[in-house]
């Protein structure tokens, strides 16, 4: 029947034919949190998007039912396929807590099913133990994300390179690195609904510490800037709490949260505090994100065992130069030699307001440039200052205005009405559609639109 897990799915979790791994002198391992780590490997190797698992949220290794979906998938448009999803989760899991509370009253097994599901408590012989099972806190539902952890691994392996040369220039463990992993799925353009951002998940208050977080920039969405302040972050972490275990953990659940934690149990150790801990915001994934890493740093160094093989874009190249003024994106493209794609493809921490042309790239942001063209970038822009200083000095008269040396002439720049051109416009300040096409880094392209400013070079 549809509600009953395979026989294979089951086992396939029950004998893993990966080893467990010793930990390292940076990242130890405990023997009580290896259903854990077993637990996250499945999660990220196994089940996919298409399979809701039932478990224990403590015992991670009672895995109750596991609901596959994917022959539905292939039959069902995503709407009808979500509200079934939800229909038969809600299902299965009112049928385990029945059962485990049928279990509670002294009824005895008699499927197979009820006597695998009976068996998990053997080694539990406490009056409550299906009961407490049975409760909202212990019940708990996972989608699995294979799919996408191995999307993750593919981006994380472009930018693998670059970010562990950061954390070796930090003194950080390369490990680290895989962080992202966890937190976002290495997903350049992830936002969560409480307001973290990037491939680190900072939030706004964490991430100005250490970067620039702003309407028009926001380095969190840049993988490279948001990785060198999240080294800083962890090393502050670090210093603090004396491991990485908890430093890590701290991440998640902030180092204070952690420290806390370390006082009322009286330890450091990680599987200590796990197993101890009962902090009233120390939830399944605070207590989870320390084994997660341990899982990821596992999959991810034997990716291709679990994935095949793994496809993996070039990194672009790109130098960083300082801008000391700011400067529209479509001058910068222009005065780079580039498009404005691959510009704002290099600059991910851009926001739409500077991507769109409403606001500048201000001053004091390293703008990244296609290594061809960071040589000549800063003589031109050089260039490009004398002449607006000229132009802005000599206030022309445009003959035909009555406005002598108009101001609007006189800043050299034109705000784009609905219904004109770019042949209109260039008319109108005489001088040539290419020389305007030039200035504001339009290419070849005569596409303009209303509201957008473009600067008039000399006639």
């Amino acid at each position: 029947m549809w509600w009953l897990a395979t026989t294979l799915q089951v086992l396939a979790f029950a004998v893993l034919s990966a080893p467990a791994l010793a930990g390292t002198e940076h990242f130890p391992r405990p023997a009580s949190m290896e259903p854990q780590i077993r637990f996250w490997r499945s999660v990220f190797t196994e089940w996919g998007e298409h399979h809701v698992v039932v478990h224990d949220s403590v015992d991670l290794d009672k895995v109750y039912v596991v609901i596959d979906m994917t022959d539905d998938a292939d039959r069902m448009g995503p709407i009808e396929l979500e509200r079934v999803r939800k229909a038969r989760t809600a299902y299965e899991e009112e049928r385990v807590r029945t059962m485990l509370l049928r279990f509670h009253r002294g009824a005895k097994p008699v499927t197979a099913d009820e006597r695998r599901i009976y068996a998990m408590f053997d080694g539990d012989r406490s009056a409550d133990r299906f009961r407490i099972a049975a409760t909202d806190d212990r019940l708990r539902t996972q989608r699995g994300i294979k799919e996408r952890f191995k999307r993750g691994i593919e981006h994380q392996r472009r930018y693998r390179e670059a970010m562990e040369r950061i954390f070796r220039e930090e003194g950080l463990p390369v490990e680290l690195t895989r962080m992202p992993l966890i937190e976002s799925c290495f997903d350049v353009n992830a936002y969560s609904h409480a307001g973290a951002a990037g491939i680190w998940q900072f939030m706004p208050s964490t991430g100005r510490r250490f970067m620039t977080v702003g309407d028009r920039v926001d380095e969190r969405r840049d993988p490279l800037r948001s990785t060198r302040a999240a080294a800083r972050f962890l090393r502050e972490n670090h210093d603090s709490l004396g491991s990485w275990p908890l430093a890590i953990t701290g991440y998640n659940h902030g180092p204070g949260g952690i420290a806390r934690a370390v006082d009322a149990v009286g330890t450091t150790d990680i599987g200590v505090i796990v197993e101890r801990y009962n902090g009233p915001s120390f939830g399944f994934a605070s207590r989870n994100f320390y084994a997660e890493f341990l899982a990821a740093l596992e999959v991810e160094r034997d990716a291709e065992k679990h994935f095949g093989p793994i496809q993996v874009r070039p990194l672009p190249e790109g130098t960083e130069l300082y801008l000391d003024r700011s400067l529209g994106i479509g001058v910068a493209a222009g005065l780079a030699r580039t498009s404005t794609a691959e510009l704002v493809s290099l600059n991910p921490a851009l926001m739409p307001s500077v991507v769109q042309g409403r606001h500048y790239i201000p001053a004091g942001y390293k703008l990244r440039l296609p290594p061809e063209a960071a040589a000549g970038f800063d003589g031109r822009l050089a260039s490009l200052e004398v002449e607006t200083r000229v132009t802005r000095t000599a206030r022309p008269t445009v003959r035909g205005d009555r406005t002598h040396g108009s101001r609007a002439h006189a800043s050299r720049t034109h705000k784009v009405q609905r219904g004109q051109t770019l042949t209109a416009i260039a008319k109108r300040y005489r001088v040539t559609v290419s020389a305007l096409r030039a200035a504001n880094g339009l290419r070849n392209s005569n596409t303009i639109r209303a509201g957008q400013v473009l600067r008039i070079p000399n006639s």
